[in-house]
């Protein structure tokens, strides 16, 4: 069965969908740099999901994105949006059960936010215990092996976009980016992190080189695209054929 994009399709097209599995982009409208652009985590969520969509044998529903996110870490830097933990797993639940409602019992939400995941873990927990929906987070760059570079706006992001939408990137300003930067996320003590804002601990708003080596073109990018969508795919086969009743009470 072909994936039914309901961004595009009409009621009568979504109706005429039989396939039970639905996945829900999540990210974040905040800020990456000065070079990168402040939708890039629902960028690149909506960028994995589709192609994972598309390698998926699964006849697949693919529900708009959700762009704004918990980001209230990021909130000195102009631009950046958030809501509340509890509107986000409240805005998202709903969501999910929207789509539940309609026959899609089955949802992955793929997730490109950091600051998303313990809520996300939470609602998808929740309503799946509830059987009001069988939900997973998929978080794709926890599905690739070498994540050491994430950062924030750094190596892996730069990469990424270069290879989905290199337009966006802002080359003329990497250089401002890496002046500002820093080399990890937080300021860390007896395996605490003090900072509670971004703007503690780096100018520019980047953690991570983005003007390494490993990002001058976007042929990392589409190889961390095509990661990503192939594990996202096998998690959509899986899920196809999970039996998702709850066990009895023993």
């Amino acid at each position: 069965m072909d994936p039914l994009d309901l961004s595009t399709a009409s009621w009568t097209d979504a109706a005429a969908h039989d396939g039970g599995l639905a996945v829900l982009p999540v990210g974040s409208t905040e800020q990456h740099g000065p070079h990168l652009p402040l939708g890039t985590d629902a960028l690149t969520a909506r960028a994995v999901a589709e192609a994972g969509v598309e390698a998926c044998s699964a006849g697949v529903c693919l529900a708009p994105t959700v762009p704004v996110g918990i980001a209230a870490e990021h909130r000195q830097f102009a631009g950046t949006l958030w809501v509340s933990p509890e509107t986000f797993r409240a805005y998202v639940s709903e969501v999910i059960e929207s789509l539940a409602y309609q026959g899609w019992e089955k949802v992955i939400v793929v997730n490109g936010h950091g600051g998303n995941l313990n809520a996300l873990a939470e609602l998808c927990g929740t309503l799946t215990r509830d059987e009001r929906a069988y939900a997973l987070p998929f978080t794709w760059f926890d599905a690739i092996e070498d994540r050491s570079e994430m950062g924030h706006g750094g190596p892996i992001e730069t990469a990424l976009l270069r290879g989905t939408h290199p337009e966006l990137v802002r080359e003329g300003r990497i250089e401002k980016a890496r002046q500002g930067m820093a080399e990890r996320w937080g300021e860390w003590v007896a395996g605490v992190n003090l900072a509670v804002d971004s703007a503690e601990f780096t100018d520019s708003g980047v953690v991570g080189d983005p003007g390494s080596e490993a990002t001058n073109d976007g042929e990392r990018g589409e190889a961390l695209l095509a990661e990503a969508a192939a594990a996202l795919a096998a998690l959509l086969e899986a899920v196809a054929e999970r039996e998702t009743g709850r066990p009895a009470r023993k």
